[in-house]
């Protein structure tokens, strides 16, 4: 029998005899083992026996070592520090009975953490390493002794054989000492799960462990002889080293006060102490870097871990209350309370780290890990704001508070910059958009409430010119920087360096301070200026600038408007400009020969050719000799002075604003506008001409034969003869006719309005409709002033319709019969071809007894029917083709003939048959038709008459006959063919013949 030092036996027979006496205790016993081992504990055995290991280091005074030992499916644990002794094994023989509840700093508090090998063995045991006798539990002993028990005997049936292991301690002996060692816990292995287990939390064991229990100096874990070693050096200062990781730590702990225990146990009431301790790695590799390696779980340890989940970025070891789940933290005043000192004990953590970027990886944030951690953070971050965590200055050890402070955004030199003239700024390398520093408590300013703070400053342009070079680290944002103060070399300072001009080599400000330009102060002058908007001023620049066209627009105003030539003039004169490079230099007030003043788009130069060509009474000046004398010709024409005929050139254009409200300064514009837009029809959008070029002072020439002449050289020449293009709303450009074309096709240029050009063959179909163009007139130009040269060009054009319209309207015109029976043909061979018909005329020419006429529209017909000719003959008829009539008629809004008529036949008529020969001639007519001795329709005698509806035939004679088989076949052209073989049956081989021969 083994030896039994420990009082084994006398625990034994004490418990056996508590189970028998009373069964339900054997019951209660097994059942809350059964508890423990697989709720709170059932994945806690690693940290229970390292945590055994501190306490028995702790109660002995000696550097606690451990070793884990996963080998031959077991776990053994040999740990420095007091020996077991009877009260130890009769500690671990009971539940929530700890023999360490009067040992100060033991991590042990509630005698049910032993119950952890239950969860992975069957057979544990406790075992001095030197190879003296110890102690072990066995489910299978035990077992046996109960099922001895009668008393027992049924329950342990019900149970299936589970039995409380740990109530009955046995003897045991080491087979194998542990030198250096003073006690080894033996763990046979339940099974593979078990060992999957615990070498799960074997792998686990890292940081966390050495910081939750300071007692362990060294812990060793060997997996099937793989060793990892893992030592902790904990030094005054409050810094751990463990491995090659130093770790800072705060420590807080005090005595609790009796109403903080009230709620709590009795065993804990009798330990009135409180301790906190937060630990994070002393050096991070970047500001991004987490607070706690990723070996180190993120939950509460109290000491050991628990399941209360925390996302602030460090380890919290603290003596929280703990549920009788030993997994989270039970509610209270005692929690409440040590929420509150955690949170203390936090800031002043970070209080102890060097005051560098990294401090914001360690603030709060993101979504808590549960209730404690919401309350914690909660706690933490209503102190932060207060806390001096922040360096006032990167080089002094001064912190200050996060209220006080602002961050911006910035290089060094600007954040050095700002630093004197902003109190509190953050030094460089804080980065101002990180969302910690809102935690913190510090104010965050953008680049663009600085620079509004900074209109204020009163600085020497030097200054500025230093933080100008400062911003341009990087890329500026230019809406940051739209409102920057710059200094003007008049000694004002502006908001925003758009517009501003800087001065180029060579160029003298002072000449041109008549034109009120805003200058940079040259000491603050910076390339980031001229990023931001500013203009290198050279001579285009500065013309270019508001302030120089507001002085143009104001010089005839002006109470000295000579320097303000005077500057604008030698701004022309150095860009080089061209003529009509900036048009709106033509309301320069110059002055004249006669001595008042002129825009300069209203001088002409001395030899101009428009002094000869437009009306004496043109409000036109010459420009003055001293002028012309200093500057010259060039300059001046550039300036605006009309050398010829002003171009005028707008963008854009948008012909609605411009039927409404007339800008270009054009005679009659308005009227061209909207003549375009009725040419476009209706739009969705106002269409608008990119590019509008046109030739101004028309209405003013006295002399066109020699305007016209001017008109066709270049650059007038493309005003002219260039059409226009208008963009609609759905992107498609529209050619339209250019304003200075519209403009002389409307004007006596040619001595008479629309001349045609009768040297063509095709010309001859417009005789009487057009005047004759002059000789020598240049043939592009005179297509651009509307003159035409045939018919089908006119009605090809679009608008030509109706222009044709417009002219067969005109009585003063003269149109032959055959003119206007081709040009009603033409018209309406336009109109079948699909093209847009023309508005519907008030007036038409028709024909009124044989003789051309203009007549009202309503009373006219369209012959749409050969036979009605006898009934209307006194109407006003149009004739064209017949195939074309009907076309004609709806695209005009006319009446068709024989829509007019009645129709009735009032003579009765004798069925006969079609003669062969006339069949012969045209097969594809009636086979018989309706004799009449005298065919009577709607009351008058006429020779033949065909029924649309029946198809019937009706004819008083040969030559009605014939006419009313060729209708009705469709063969109109047949008609005298038909008459020539009613009248001589014998003839119609002949006539056949004949016929065939036609080409």
């Amino acid at each position: 029998m083994a030896e039994d030092p420990y009082g084994a036996a006398a625990i034994r027979r004490r418990v056996l005899a508590a189970w028998t006496q009373s069964p339900a205790r054997f019951r209660e016993d097994a059942n809350t083992e059964e508890d423990h081992a697989l709720g709170g504990y059932r994945d806690r055995v690693v940290i229970e026996l390292a945590q055994n290991a501190a306490d028995a280091a702790l109660r002995a005074g000696v550097p606690g070592r451990l070793r884990l030992r996963l080998a031959d499916g077991a776990l053994t644990a040999a740990n420095t520090g007091a020996p077991l002794d009877a009260a130890g094994v009769e500690a671990l023989s009971t539940l929530r009975a700890s023999a360490k509840r009067d040992q100060p700093g033991a991590a042990g508090r509630f005698g049910v953490g032993f119950a952890a090998v239950v969860s992975v063995s069957d057979e544990p045991a406790v075992l001095p390493a030197d190879g003296s006798p110890g102690v072990c539990w066995s489910a299978s002993r035990t077992r046996e002794l109960v099922a001895a028990i009668p008393e027992l005997a049924d329950e342990l049936v019900r149970r299936g054989g589970h039995v409380p292991v740990l109530r009955l301690p046995f003897g045991a002996r080491a087979e194998e000492t542990e030198p250096g060692f003073d006690t080894v816990v033996r763990l046979p292995l339940r099974d593979a799960d078990a060992q999957a287990l615990v070498r799960r939390q074997l792998a686990e064991v890292g940081p966390a462990l050495m910081l939750a229990l300071p007692g362990l100096e060294v812990v060793q874990v060997d997996l099937d002889g793989e060793v990892r070693t893992i030592t902790a050096d904990h030094r005054p200062d409050g810094t751990v080293l463990i491995g090659g990781t130093r770790w800072r730590t705060v420590t807080a702990e005090g005595t609790l006060g009796p109403a903080l225990l009230a709620d709590r146990p009795t065993e804990e009431r009798a330990r009135p102490t409180w301790r906190v301790r937060w630990a994070v790695p002393a050096e991070a590799p970047a500001l991004g870097a987490p607070g706690l390696p990723e070996d180190v779980p993120a939950v509460l340890h109290a000491p050991t871990p628990s399941d209360e989940r925390l996302e602030i970025p460090a380890l919290l070891i603290a003596t929280f209350p703990l549920a009788p789940d030993r997994r989270h933290v039970a509610p209270g005043p005692l929690t409440d309370f040590l929420v509150e000192r955690a949170a203390d004990a936090y800031v002043d953590l970070l209080r102890a780290l060097p005051p560098t970027p990294r401090l914001l990886s360690l603030v709060p944030r993101g979504l808590p890990g549960g209730a404690l951690d919401a309350r914690l953070r909660r706690a933490v971050e209503e102190r932060l704001p207060e806390a001096p965590l922040l360096p006032l200055d990167a080089g002094e050890p001064i912190r200050g508070r996060g209220r006080d402070m602002v961050a911006v955004d910035g290089g060094p030199r600007l954040l050095d910059l700002l630093a004197e003239v902003l109190p509190g700024l953050l030094p460089a390398g804080w980065p101002a958009d990180h969302p910690a520093l809102a935690t913190l408590g510090v104010r965050r300013l953008h680049l663009a409430d600085v620079i509004d703070m900074l209109a204020a400053l009163d600085r020497e342009p030097a200054w500025w010119r230093r933080l100008y070079e400062a911003l341009s680290d990087g890329a500026p944002d230019p809406d940051a920087l739209g409102a920057l103060p710059v200094p003007l070399a008049d000694g004002r300072t502006v908001r925003g360096p758009r517009g501003l001009l800087v001065a180029g080599e060579g160029l003298d400000p002072r000449a041109l301070e008549p034109l009120g330009l805003r200058f940079v102060h040259p000491e603050a002058a910076h390339p980031l200026l001229l990023r931001l908007g500013a203009v290198e001023a050279g001579p285009r620049e500065v013309l270019a600038d508001p302030a120089v066209r507001a002085a143009v627009e104001g010089s005839l105003d002006a109470e000295d408007p000579e320097p303000v030539a005077e500057a604008v003039l030698g701004l022309v004169a150095a860009a080089m400009l061209a003529p009509g490079d900036e048009p709106w230099l033509a309301e320069l007030a110059l002055t004249g020969e006669d001595g008042d003043l002129y825009p300069a788009g209203e001088l002409l130069l001395p030899g101009s050719p428009l002094r000869d060509i437009v009306a004496p009474d043109a409000p036109f000046g010459v420009v003055a000799p001293e002028l012309v004398e200093r500057w010259g010709e060039d300059v001046l024409e550039a300036a605006g002075a009309l050398r010829g005929f002003a171009l005028v050139r707008e963008n854009d254009v948008n012909l609605e604003v411009e039927a409404d409200d007339p800008s270009l300064d054009l005679d009659d514009e308005e009227r061209w506008a909207e003549d375009v837009l009725a040419r476009l029809g209706p739009q969705e959008l106002p269409p608008l001409v990119p590019e509008l070029l046109a030739v101004r002072d028309l209405e003013l020439v006295d002399d066109w034969d020699a305007a016209l002449r001017l008109l066709a050289e270049p650059p007038l020449r493309q005003a002219v003869v260039d059409p226009a293009h208008v963009v609609l709303a759905d992107g498609r450009r529209v050619r339209v006719p250019s304003y200075t074309a519209w403009w002389l096709r409307r004007h006596p240029v040619l001595g008479g309005r629309r001349p045609a050009d009768l040297r063509t063959a095709d010309a001859v179909e417009l005789a009487g409709l057009y005047d004759v163009a002059p000789e020598g007139l240049d043939p592009v130009l005179a297509r651009a002033l509307g003159v035409r040269r045939s018919a089908a060009e006119l009605l090809a054009e679009p608008g030509g319709p109706a222009e044709l319209l417009d002219r067969l309207a005109d009585p003063a015109r003269e149109v032959s019969r055959s003119l206007l029976r081709r040009l009603w043909t033409a018209l309406a061979d336009r109109v079948a071809a699909g093209d847009e018909p023309p508005d519907p005329p008030e007036r038409v020419r028709a024909l009124v007894g044989g003789v051309p006429e203009v007549v009202p529209a309503e009373d006219a017909l369209v012959l749409d029917t050969p036979a009605v000719l006898p009934l209307v003959g006194d109407q006003p008829l149009v004739i064209t083709a017949y195939d074309r009539a009907v076309a004609l008629a709806e695209a005009l809004d006319l009446a068709l003939a024989g829509e007019e008529v009645a129709g009735t036949v009032e003579s009765t008529g004798t069925p006969r048959p079609v003669p062969r020969a006339a069949l012969e001639v045209v097969p594809d007519a009636p086979q018989e038709y309706l004799a009449h001795d005298a065919l009577v329709v709607d009351g008058q005698k006429v020779s033949w008459w065909y029924d649309e509806e029946t198809g019937d035939v009706h004819a008083g004679d040969p030559a009605g006959l014939a006419r009313g088989l060729a209708w009705a076949a469709g063969r109109w052209s047949d008609r005298l063919l038909l008459e020539a073989v009613l009248r001589d049956p014998g003839s119609a081989a002949t006539a056949l013949a004949e016929r065939d021969l036609e080409p």
